[in-house]
Parts: structure tokens; sequence; C-alpha cells
């Protein structure tokens, strides 16, 4: 999931413009060199497909290298790795400029160095060009303040929204179901900081009347929760029943395992009679792969089932899903968003191909493999995939995304009135399946 983040901040990094460059030196030069080896040899040895799809790599790279030593100018020197990169015809794989991933930001430092795990308590979505609050957590600065679902955001400390999602926007027409995940990530990037330092927001409010708001940050909710070697991340997931014999249960990622195996263990056993069940995967960017099919087993009876495969270089894992002794057998319901991403689209998509679920909501993002980045010689970045995914129905996720059964979508004045149209609409189908 970390590693996720990190690749979405570079691709947003990416996003803005490079600045005028002076000539190379001849350091600066062999430091492009350096790093087109890097690049290439990155790619020959941890590429999922040895054969890289009949590519002569080789080729390539001998072609290419006389282009980057000849190259004036880093962006120069960036066109060529990327047009390296480009023949692979896949996702994941891009040279982001050093100078734009420090404009963007460190992901996880304020400019004073001081962690950014504060929260004004606000989530949002950037919804027909307008970034409207999408919820509000209890208890929230935001909350006390009186901040409500469907308020746009314009202004965060001092600067405005819009300019800088059209870049975004404008960047990704190659990869269109990035769109949401990366926007609102950019959003959540400027509201994060430092618990106790104030973030100031201008609002136009439910009445159309620009408000502005000074938020002191604090600690998110959930639990901090740690796992294996990977940073700490705070973990939260709810359950309840709804209309009001639905059971319901929606979480923030797929992490805790102890924690999120027993909320869906409570909640299923606690609804066997149950008219239907929802999960509610929107937000959710993912986080443990495995977790998808310890959940999956909570929602069919039948053995042998797979949620998909993926592909690393040498190995292929096998997304099989063991039914739970007791599992919830009823009609069941995933809603899904532009944020939902990775294991959330797993999950998704198997049970869709499984015949097992209907799917609510906006096409997922459409980023479902696992990628790294790492730090160039020349200081730029490089975002490479390390495995391939195709889900059991033999589609790609990547780049195309979970396609729901039913589209729908949030809308301002619904938002302004307390509504939510997407698990209205859930309920909607799981009571047509009792007649």
């Amino acid at each position: 999931m970390q590693l996720r983040l990190a690749a979405l901040a570079l691709l947003l990094s990416g996003a803005l413009p490079s600045p005028a460059q002076p000539a190379l030196t001849p350091a600066q030069r062999q430091l492009n060199i350096d790093s087109f080896e890097m690049v290439w040899q990155t790619v020959r040895d941890k590429h999922w497909d040895p054969k890289l799809g009949g590519l002569d790599w080789q080729a390539i790279h001998d072609e290419l290298r006389p282009k980057v030593e000849k190259a004036a100018t880093l962006d120069e020197a960036r066109a060529v790795m990327s047009d390296m990169l480009d023949r692979l015809k896949q996702t994941h794989f891009g040279i982001v400029p050093g100078e734009a991933y420090r404009e963007m930001g460190a992901i996880t430092a304020d400019a004073d160095s001081g962690p950014r795990d504060g929260s004004p308590g606000i989530d949002a979505r950037v919804i027909d060009s307008h970034v409207l609050v999408t919820s509000v957590e209890p208890d929230s600065p935001a909350a006390a303040a009186g901040v409500k679902p469907g308020w746009e955001i314009l202004r965060i400390d001092g600067k405005d929204l819009a300019p800088g999602l059209a870049k975004i926007r404008d960047s990704l027409s190659s990869q269109p179901t990035l769109l949401d995940l990366l926007q609102a990530h950019a959003v959540t990037n400027r509201l994060s900081g430092q618990i106790g330092k104030s973030v100031e927001l201008q609002f136009l409010d439910g009445r159309d009347k620009k408000v502005s708001v000074k938020l002191t940050r604090a600690r998110p909710r959930g639990q901090l929760a740690l796992f294996g070697n990977l940073p700490p991340v705070h973990f939260w997931v709810e359950s309840r029943t709804v209309k009001p014999n639905i059971g319901y249960v929606r979480f923030n990622l797929f992490f805790e395992p102890d924690s999120l195996i027993a909320a869906f263990q409570q909640a299923v056993q606690a609804c066997q009679t149950c008219d239907g069940f929802i999960v509610d995967l929107r937000g959710n960017p993912g986080g443990i792969g495995g977790l998808a099919t310890g959940v999956a087993g909570w929602f069919t009876d039948k053995q042998g089932q797979r949620l998909g495969s993926m592909f690393l270089r040498g190995a292929t894992i096998k997304f099989a899903v063991f039914p739970r002794a007791e599992p919830f057998r009823g009609p069941l319901a995933i809603l899904v968003d532009g944020c939902s991403a990775s294991t959330s689209e797993v999950f998704a998509g198997g049970l869709k191909d499984l015949g097992r679920a209907r799917i609510i909501g906006t096409r997922t993002a459409g980023a479902a493999l696992p990628s790294v980045f790492t730090r160039l010689p020349d200081g730029d970045g490089f975002q490479y995939a390390v495995a391939n995914y195709i889900s059991e129905g033999g589609q790609a996720l990547e780049g195309f995304g979970v396609t729901p059964d039913q589209e729908v979508k949030l809308t301002r004045p619904q938002l302004l009135e307390g509504q939510d149209p997407v698990l209205d609409a859930a309920v909607s189908w799981i009571e047509k399946q009792k007649k």
C-alpha cells in the first residue's frame, strides 16, 4: 500500500511542468547515462515476463544508448528513457522529473520535516471538476466546525485547487482510470499535515456562500496498525445493518488481518438471515493482497474458486478462495468508485467474475499491479511494476479497472441533502431480490 501511494505521488508529480534547463555538464551527462543503464537493467532483471513480450531488449538498448549520450538537457535524456519504457506498452513504467517530485513535496513530511499523519477529518472527491466533501468524520475538527458533505473546497491554505487539478486531468489522457484517484490524492495530501498544525480552507457551503474555516489537524480515525516491515498506518473498520435487515461493512484498507477478518466474521455471523450484504470499498486504495481471498471466503460456499492470478518473475500466485464454515449466501453488493484500487479491485473484480456480487458505483482506478519506485542517479524517479494480474474472467484490471454492473455517481445536491445514492442503489437491488 505504501508503495502504491509513493507511486501515485510520482505519477502526480509528472503533471507538473519542468522549468527551462541549462546545458548539461559532463558529470550530469554521465549521471543520465547511469540512469539509462539502471532503468534498462531493472526492466531486464525484474520484469515479470523474462521475454518482455518478444521485445529484443538488448537491441533497444543499443539503439537508444547513443541518444541518451547525446542528450543536451535532462528533458531530452528523460525522453529517451521514456521512449525505451514505452516500447513495453504497459502502465506503471515511467520516468518522473526529480524537480517535479520535489515541487510536489514528500508524501511523509511537511516543510519542517514533521510527520504528516494529521487530518481535519474530511474525505473529498473531485466530481465534475469540483472538489466536494463526501463525508466528515464524527468528532473531527471538521465536524466540530460544522463542515457538511456536499460543501465544495475552493482553496487550501490560500491556494486555488482548480489549476493544479486541471494539470492532472490534462496529463492523464493515456491513463484516464487513474484520474479520480490521483486528484483525490492531491487534495488529501494538501489537507494532511502535522497533528496540531492548522489548515485554512475556503468552502462554498450549502447556500453557495463562500466560507473560510481554519481547522486544527487531529489524529486520524482508527488505530495505528503495524504489519511486517510496512510503515504504520491508521486502520478502521465499521459494520452495521441498514434498512434494517441488510448487513454493511466498510473499511479504509485491506490491512490489520486479525481485526479485519474478525469484523467480517462477527458481521456475517450476525447476518445469516439478512436479506443481503453490502461491502463498501469506496475510497479503499488496497493493501495486503492475500486479504482479498480471506474476506471473499465469507461470501461463498463453493470450493476451488479463485479471484484471479498474479504473475511474477518465476512464480504465479493463485488467489484461491477458501469458503468459511458458515458464509453468507444471500445477495451481495460491492460499492466502488475511482478511488478503489489494488486489492479492492482484485476483490471486487474477482467476485464479479465469479457471478457472486453485483458491483455498484463508478469504475475503479485500474491500478491493480504492485509497483515500486526508486531514485535514479540523476535524481529522477523511476516507477516499475513487478507483477501482472489477470482476473478469473481473463480480464486485465490494470489500466481498465472494474466496470460496475450499475453505474451510480454522486452529485452535490444529493450530498447536501445527506443522501448516498450509491448505497441507496445497493439497498434497492437487494430488496428486489426478495420478490
